[in-house]
């Protein structure tokens, strides 16, 4: 008998465990919050507007993946500020890794646009100065984050205008809800407000 057969039901358990929990923690997420998400990215697309999404590491490759879809699908015109790695690492080594967003909104920015940023912690650096500064350019801002560490949001959640806090410690289950809620977010503008 091998390891798997011997260990098969605490296996399944562990799956099964983690699925009810992402559904859960899925579940304590306000609607209305994503619902007033979807009209501002609908009012953004409206009025011309720019929909930036930033973050870092795992919290990177959720705003990467959705700037495809909401350009694609929804016609947004959405750009994931980590996407272009020459640029992040050149702003990187000659500023600091601090800076890597500032200076690119710096460029793109035009007031009313829209900034969205993922932090499991809500304490990344580097997504809390670009917050600050797209709210003081006349920019609404959105924060995507979690409960990492019981931090309730971090401070993400007290400087941004629009706050999602995945009710989870789980920084892996607030990583995947994050995509999901993107997902969501996609499809409820396909099928409510296009």
């Amino acid at each position: 008998m091998t390891f798997f057969e011997k260990d098969a039901r605490s296996m399944i358990n562990f799956f099964k465990d983690y699925f009810q929990n992402l559904c859960r923690e899925l579940d304590g997420v306000d609607s209305n919050v994503l619902i007033s998400i979807a009209e501002l990215i609908c009012e953004a697309k409206r009025k011309g507007k720019k929909v930036f999404l930033i973050g870092n590491g795992g919290s990177a490759a959720t705003p990467s993946h959705s700037a495809g879809d909401w350009c694609k699908e929804l016609g947004v015109r959405t750009l994931c500020l980590t996407d272009n790695s020459t640029l992040v690492t050149a702003w990187a080594n000659d500023t600091s890794y601090d800076n890597i967003f500032v200076a690119q909104l710096e460029t793109y920015l035009d007031e009313g646009d829209v900034v969205i940023a993922y932090s499991g912690s809500g304490n990344s650096a580097n997504v809390l100065r670009a917050i600050e500064f797209a709210k003081s350019r006349g920019c609404v801002t959105v924060g995507m984050t979690g409960n990492y560490n019981g931090m309730e949001g971090g401070k993400l959640a007290e400087i941004a205008d629009i706050v999602v806090i995945v009710p989870s410690e789980s920084m892996e289950r607030i990583e995947d809800s994050h995509l999901i809620i993107n997902h969501a977010i996609k499809e409820y503008i396909k099928e409510k407000l296009m």
